[in-house]
């Protein structure tokens, strides 16, 4: 790849998605009625395709209602996108009623306790996926894992192999319409997952967002009480608890920001670590990951409203995060750098292990050391971006940073080089 050239002037579907995409525009453009994608015909075949009706307290009907609504309004779904829409809210309605029978067939997954979980959170693109990744490598962690978030049922090791291979698959199937993106985020199904895909079958997740553009839902979305996302996020850790436990859970999403009160309202004894970086060298990374994501499934991705969006939506989740952190005792909370992450991610494990008084075994951090030995070096692996190429402008945008910049010495951009910035996959 050129020095010059970012991922996403990069980024273009392959062949066979192009020619299936042109056939749905074809008959888009036919007088053939397309046939809407309704929350009540999803449920009921999530119903018949698992012989349950169950789906657990909580209201879901309006987010998942409003999340089609928008979807079909607004996102300019290509075919490929109408495709995996509907398989994946088919797929998020199963979890939620195998989650549910599980609770009555196994009665310790209600008895599960969760105690002092870690969640990582900053800005996206900080380096919260490889401090993940290095803690859910220590044997006395737990993280949640890809495959089983897509399929949790049952909560024991009973087709685990199957179970694994399914999500494999799922996960190929990913790589192959969105050949781009993996230089971008690892994708894979014994990866560490992120808590949007726990809270997903609310229907009130972030999860939905990153993929579509989904304005409407978002707004909807944000006015809502989180409460019962964050106790069925419970609800799932109980459900893989049954299955492997460990000392102590290490999760991570950014957006945990958006929602702290809730949080702790549930979680009354989490801890954090937050990941420091310059904001719009973050927010170029986020536009740029979004936009390549959401053109998997839609041809009509605009950059700029991407941007616009991610500056504007994690300027204020900052702000509002550090005024409720303020009331965190200072050991419940540890900062670290990005940079440090990047240059030196074993004595970044070791400073957040001696802030929370715990111990860092020799095995631990053997463990860690091949964790980052195996990381891909390849000069093609590597994620390119600027903030120029959305078209924003830069002094405005520094501008909705200034206090956090300040707050934590950060520079709110780097200085320009003569090429495109370039990132490790490794170090998103």
């Amino acid at each position: 790849m050129n020095s010059s050239v970012t991922t996403l002037d990069q980024t273009r579907p392959i062949l066979p998605v192009r020619l299936l995409n042109g056939c749905g525009s074809l008959l888009d453009k036919s007088r053939i009625p397309r046939i809407p994608i309704r929350a009540v015909d999803l449920i009921e075949t999530a119903k018949r395709r698992c012989s349950l009706c169950d789906f657990g307290g909580g209201d879901f009907f309006e987010g998942l209602s409003r999340l089609l609504d928008s979807c079909q309004r607004e996102a300019q779904l290509n075919l490929v996108g109408r495709i995996v829409l509907r398989a994946d809210l088919i797929r998020t309605l199963c979890s939620r009623l195998f989650i549910q029978r599980d609770r009555k067939a196994y009665p310790g997954i209600v008895r599960q306790e969760i105690r002092e979980p870690l969640f990582i959170v900053g800005l996206p693109r900080s380096g919260t996926t490889l401090l993940h990744t290095l803690l859910a490598v220590d044997p006395e962690h737990r993280v949640p894992f890809t495959w089983e978030v897509m399929t949790p049922s049952p909560p024991t090791h009973d087709n685990e192999k199957r179970r694994i291979q399914r999500a494999i698959s799922s996960c190929n199937c990913f790589n192959w319409l969105a050949p781009t993106f993996r230089h971008v985020h690892p994708v894979g199904a014994k990866l560490p997952q992120e808590c949007v895909s726990l809270m997903a079958p609310t229907f009130m997740s972030d999860q939905f967002d990153a993929m579509y553009y989904v304005p409407s839902y978002r707004a909807w979305f944000f006015r809502q009480d989180l409460r019962p996302a964050y106790e069925f996020h419970r609800h799932f850790l109980q459900h893989l608890q049954v299955r492997q436990n460990a000392r102590r859970w290490v999760l991570k999403a950014p957006t945990h920001m958006f929602a702290l009160p809730t949080l702790l309202a549930v979680y009354p004894d989490a801890l954090f670590v937050q990941t420091h970086r310059a904001p719009l060298d973050a927010m170029a990374s986020v536009s740029s990951l979004i936009t390549i994501l959401r053109r998997v499934f839609s041809d009509a991705v605009d950059p700029l409203a991407v941007c616009l969006e991610a500056i504007d939506y994690w300027s204020k989740t900052l702000e509002r995060f550090l005024r409720e952190r303020d009331r965190l005792a200072d050991h419940r909370i540890c900062d670290v750098n990005y940079i440090e992450i990047r240059q030196d991610p074993l004595a970044v494990v070791r400073r957040i292990y001696a802030h929370f008084g715990w111990s860092l075994s020799q095995e631990a951090e053997q463990r860690m050391r091949r964790t980052l030995a195996s990381q891909p070096e390849e000069p093609y692996r590597r994620h390119r971006y600027d903030l120029s190429q959305f078209g924003v402008q830069e002094a405005e945008s520094a501008a909705r940073f200034a206090a956090y910049c300040d707050r934590f010495a950060l520079a709110v951009g780097r200085k320009r080089t003569s090429g495109a910035r370039t990132e490790k996959l490794v170090r998103s």
